[in-house]
């Protein structure tokens, strides 16, 4: 099983592959600048290879990448596991930004990658355009993964992933507005959140919890930990969730006492519309 220190290793080792992606500085080796990036990629592609290396052991893997953006994450993990694993991976990335879509493809062919496919368009409409070359999907996304996909496209990567069935789906959010401005109104904790930064980190608390439990009642197995040290970045809580046999309606519960306790209307929830009326 691999960790921080080897993932590096095995990144830094390769200018060519630091150059293509767009992280490298004068010299060849990782800017400085970019070390943030640099950092957030490592942690989270780490996190994705020790809950999935089970997985990585078989004959294919497939991933997709949720508002991929310039897809640090994919060209790192595809570089790390063709160097280390001896299985067959596929990667797809979408996003709603097409000159980037574009820039990804340019990269992927650059670096011969021809296990990388990007879309242009949401993701919560997701679907491969049968270019994939034979052998290499067939027709299940294995790994779902977003890294500071902006508030609601997080939402959109977890519910596109539970929709799937993905056997894990791993997120680590960005902002989180859609809640925020929902904790003015009653609630319990209202003395607390009448404040602005209270209300800001609260706001925070209570998105990742909701997510989580929406997951769990959904039929995953979900855990929280930080992907980098909060001085690097505070965007630095990954939610991993691990699907498990049958769906978790005590999860569902938990999720509707929350909604009920703070008034709040999640947009991950819309997504489903049978467990809309199922939880109304």
């Amino acid at each position: 099983m691999l960790d921080k220190d080897t993932v590096t290793e095995i990144l830094t080792s390769s200018k060519n592959f630091i150059h293509h992606i767009g992280l490298d500085g004068p010299d060849g080796s990782v800017d400085r600048r970019k070390l943030k990036k640099f950092g957030e990629v490592v942690g989270f592609a780490e996190q994705i290879l020790k809950a999935a290396d089970t997985l990585l052991r078989g004959d294919n893997t497939v991933f997709l990448e949720c508002s991929c953006g310039k897809s640090y994450l994919s060209f790192v993990l595809n570089h790390i596991i063709s160097n280390t694993y001896k299985t067959r991976t596929f990667f797809f990335g979408v996003d709603i930004n097409k000159s980037l879509v574009e820039k990804c493809e340019q990269i992927s062919s650059a670096l011969g990658y021809k296990n990388m496919q990007f879309v242009h368009g949401r993701t919560i409409n997701f679907q491969p355009d049968g270019t994939v070359p034979e052998g290499l999907y067939q027709g299940k996304v294995d790994v779902v993964i977003a890294l500071h996909a902006c508030d609601t496209a997080t939402d959109e990567a977890i519910a596109k992933g539970i929709k799937l069935g993905a056997k894990y789906i791993m997120v680590v959010p960005c902002c989180q507005n859609q809640i925020r401005s929902q904790l003015r109104f009653s609630h319990p904790l209202i003395s607390l959140t009448e404040f602005g930064v209270l209300r800001y980190r609260f706001a925070d608390i209570l998105t990742e919890a909701l997510r989580s439990q929406f997951l769990v009642g959904a039929g995953y197995h979900v855990e929280l930990m930080e992907v980098v040290p909060p001085k690097l970045s505070p965007k630095n809580i990954l939610i991993s969730a691990r699907k498990t046999k049958g769906r978790g309606k005590r999860g569902m519960k938990q999720y509707l006492e929350l909604s009920k306790i703070f008034k709040t209307r999640f947009k991950l929830q819309d997504f489903f519309p049978e467990l809309s009326r199922e939880l109304n």
